[in-house]
């Protein structure tokens, strides 16, 4: 059996030679037998739900700090060198317990002073007033004149102002001899200490805080630009960090008249309503939550489902109900918080985003909507009923 090749030149002119159509259908035919179809596009899973907030959720954050309502800086009336502390932050006091004592040598050795000279004057008054008697007989036998008599009377009066004065130093002596005591002036817990046994303080240098037993509050800034839209009496939502999820009810009690010269912000308390005070601890972290006066709820979005785009252009991907593809749907968003970000305009409450692995998806694109727990859900479905479905 022999075999016979074709010279390139001989095959160009073999080939020149045939009609076009039948080239055409060599070619169609080849490449039907050196590729099969394009399978169909697989829809991708991914995870959507609609956007929070809406018209019951709190517009922005503040964080804040539970505190007393009423705290008392505690100092002594005089100064001294401190020689004993009796309580340590976070103690339980009662009205009158003893916190702290001054060396009271040098007050107590006035005191003793101001006695001696109200002694001294009590005697003067004393013999000023016998005198005074005496004049008064020889004045009746007159053997004195009237202005000898007049001099007696004005040195017995003399003599008791001079007890009178004495005596009121010996009660200022007394009184500040006691102030070397620091009393608790009502019930209340040791919220700080500001000073050590050996430390010598001034009259009205703070020594300890003490928190009243009662109300708790919260304290909040406010931001200066936006301190119109918050009023007293505006209620609020307090979250505590140590438990996430759970708000408790609470109004805005005071806002300070001016801002502060350093941070520019107003300073703000709010009170916890009802049982809510008994169940926070002072010096717990907080989030207070407060829809602004004249602003409407704002929608929110996880940070997740966020896609960054030129400039500062900022869209979501958004599930298209009727054919299940994605399209890129360009959002407004307000200040960014932990876990989510309030979006202003843009997106309706009842779209169906992308809440992950946006990065991964593009326009167009067939998709599988499911929730957290990976079951298909229906495009149809509404808001209300996806939440009931949850």
């Amino acid at each position: 059996m022999s075999t016979s090749f074709l010279s390139p030149r001989t095959s160009s002119t073999s080939f020149r030679g045939l009609p076009l159509a039948v080239l055409l259908g060599a070619s169609l035919a080849l490449a039907g037998c050196g590729s099969e179809a394009a399978p169909a596009e697989t829809p991708r899973p991914v995870l959507v739900a609609h956007p929070g907030g809406g018209a019951g959720a709190a517009l922005t954050a503040y964080a804040g700090e539970i505190r007393a309502r009423e705290e008392s800086p505690l100092s002594f009336r005089v100064g001294g060198k401190l020689v004993r502390r009796e309580v340590d932050v976070g103690a339980h006091v009662r009205k009158g317990d003893l916190l702290a004592v001054l060396d009271p040598g040098d007050l107590a050795a006035q005191a003793r002073a101001a006695q001696a000279q109200l002694t001294a004057a009590e005697a003067e008054l004393a013999r000023a007033r016998a005198d005074q008697a005496r004049f008064a007989k020889l004045a009746q036998q007159q053997l004195v004149s009237r202005s000898t008599l007049d001099a007696q009377d004005a040195a017995a009066t003399a003599a008791q102002g001079q007890v009178n004065a004495a005596r009121a130093n010996l009660d200022v002596a007394r009184n500040q001899a006691a102030y070397t005591e620091l009393r608790a002036p009502h019930d209340g817990m040791i919220a700080s200490r500001a000073a050590e046994a050996g430390q010598v303080v001034g009259a009205g240098q703070t020594t300890f805080t003490i928190a009243a037993d009662g109300g708790r509050e919260v304290a909040i800034a406010l931001p200066e630009s936006r301190i119109r839209a918050f009023a007293v009496g505006q209620p609020v939502a307090v979250e505590l960090w140590s438990a996430p999820g759970q708000r408790l009810s609470g109004t805005i009690r005071e806002i300070a008249p001016a801002a502060d010269p350093q941070a520019r912000t107003y300073a703000a308390r709010v009170n916890l309503a009802g049982d809510a005070a008994k169940a926070v601890e002072l010096g717990q972290s907080a989030r207070v939550y407060v829809q602004e006066n004249g602003t409407r709820a704002a929608l929110t979005v996880p940070l997740s489902a966020i896609q960054r785009g030129a400039g500062d252009a900022t869209t979501v991907w958004v599930v298209d109900p009727a054919t299940s593809r994605l399209r890129a749907t360009a959002v407004h968003l307000g200040p960014l918080g932990e876990n989510a970000a309030p979006v202003l305009a843009g997106l309706k409450p009842d779209a169906w985003i992308v809440t992950a692995g946006g990065h991964l998806l593009r326009e167009g694109q067939a998709v599988a909507p499911v929730d957290r727990e990976n079951r298909p859900i229906a495009m149809n479905m509404t808001k209300r009923a996806a939440l009931a479905a949850r």
